[in-house]
């Protein structure tokens, strides 16, 4: 077993979510009277807690249009948007596979918030695959550590027996500020070239080439 403690980013990592969060803080932003927010920009934004989403994608928003802004994307991403988020191909086997060590625990460190992260637990009877979970609205936004330190905390690992997993350089710097092993995956949504930048143990190009590395 190479790790007693696996983390997992959840979207663009487990989840093939994107594109929904794209289109639903594009409308938000309308919504909102800001305007258009190219999709570029919005995918270099995912992983991070939503007020510093928009604090990065909208500088200098005033504090009215900022909450109409984050309750319109919350509509759209809840209610407005019925595009599918699967998992990416492998993922469930993959997490199967993890969990047939009993010894070994498996956690989420998301940019979602907890509400949003439990929604997609329930959606996907996903929930119990996990030992534990952070979200941005109850610790710091990535890329501060915080989250991964009460994670290690909470499930009494060392930081050396435990391993990041994510698709953008938030979670490797993450990780990067512990000196915990970070794993970067390329079908996310940060380039390659931008994810080696932070030094990544490992880099998978695909999802069983990630499970059977992390096996």
């Amino acid at each position: 077993m190479r790790y007693r403690l696996v983390i997992f980013d959840w979207d663009g990592t487990l989840m093939d979510s994107a594109a929904r969060i794209v289109a639903c803080m594009q409308a938000a932003s309308q919504d909102a009277g800001w305007g258009h927010l190219e999709a570029a920009a919005v995918r270099d934004i995912i992983g991070l807690g939503l007020p510093e989403a928009i604090d990065r994608l909208c500088p200098g928003i005033d504090a009215e249009r900022f909450e109409l802004l984050r309750n319109r994307y919350a509509y759209h991403f809840v209610e407005g948007n019925a595009m599918p988020m699967p998992f990416f191909d492998g993922v469930e086997a993959g997490i199967a596979q993890l969990r047939d060590h009993a010894e070994r625990r498996l956690a989420v460190a998301t940019g979602k918030s907890r509400r949003g992260l439990d929604r997609v637990f329930h959606d996907n009877a996903c929930g119990a695959w996990f030992h534990a979970s952070r979200t941005a609205d109850e610790t710091r936004s990535k890329p501060h550590p915080q989250m991964l330190e009460e994670l290690l905390v909470e499930l009494d690992v060392p930081v050396e027996e435990a391993v990041m997993v994510g698709d953008s350089e938030y979670d490797l710097e993450m990780a990067r500020a512990l000196g915990m092993d970070r794993v970067a995956v390329t079908w996310g949504v940060h380039a390659p070239e931008r994810l080696a930048a932070s030094r990544p143990s490992y880099t998978a190009t695909a999802v069983t080439e990630l499970f059977e590395w992390l096996n």
